[in-house]
């Protein structure tokens, strides 16, 4: 199985817990599940929330130092962020974690911190980042109204980076659904032309932290099969 990039078309679209929910499928499937977030930022009390959340889903018994490496208080872009606090990430560490992950685990799961553009340094994008990989990646989009713009300009830029993409996760991120919910995922599927692996429903906050419930979800939701062809 491939090793993949997870990212966004924007902030809030659900990306760790669909990626929490990946992971923690294919743990269960018998896989030895790696999991890695280069960049988080929001770390303002100096506690990391998605890596943690990485790792709990998927059982990778790394360090959250090597899960990840470059962490920023403000709630920010990473590159902004680090350029304020008068951080200069150390991309060599970036790359050789990746590597170390790469070559202890099968697959890896990297996640980025927000969408396809946002600065990860004050030189490079996460696109850069997917590029220094080499990873294909999975787009996670939210299903309500605006979605389809941001998807696919999402893909286009991608593609137009020569970066693979191996599927699109439709995810809803509110309980109130309408015609944009019903009609956009036959729409992205029509314009795209990339694969949509799948469209995950909302859930709640209480269930956000339970982790057989998001597993179920994924596994009812999101045909993982595309990723291991």
């Amino acid at each position: 199985m491939k090793n993949y990039f997870i990212t966004g078309t924007d902030t809030g679209v659900g990306k760790t817990l669909v990626a929490g929910g990946i992971a923690g499928t294919l743990k269960q499937a018998g896989k030895n599940v790696g999991v890695y977030k280069p960049f988080e930022s929001g770390c303002g009390s100096g506690q990391l929330e998605d890596a943690v959340f990485l790792k709990e889903m998927s059982g990778c018994p790394e360090s959250l130092d090597r899960i990840c490496p470059c962490r920023m208080k403000a709630p920010l872009a990473p590159g902004i962020a680090a350029e304020i606090e008068g951080v200069v990430p150390d991309m060599d560490r970036v790359q050789s974690l990746f590597r170390y992950m790469r070559e202890t685990y099968q697959p890896v799961l990297v996640e980025g911190a927000g969408g396809i553009m946002v600065p990860v340094t004050d030189r490079l994008l996460t696109s850069d980042l997917i590029k220094m990989l080499g990873l294909p990646v999975i787009i996670v989009s939210r299903l309500s109204l605006g979605t389809i713009n941001h998807t696919l300009l999402t893909v286009a830029y991608a593609l137009s980076r020569r970066i693979e993409i191996a599927g699109i996760v439709l995810n809803q991120v509110s309980r109130e659904s309408g015609p944009a919910e019903r009609t956009n995922p036959d729409v992205i599927r029509k314009f795209a032309k990339v694969p949509v692996l799948g469209q995950v429903p909302f859930i709640p906050e209480e269930k956000r932290t339970d982790r057989k419930y998001i597993i179920k979800t994924v596994q009812n939701n999101i045909d993982l099969n595309r990723l291991s062809a």
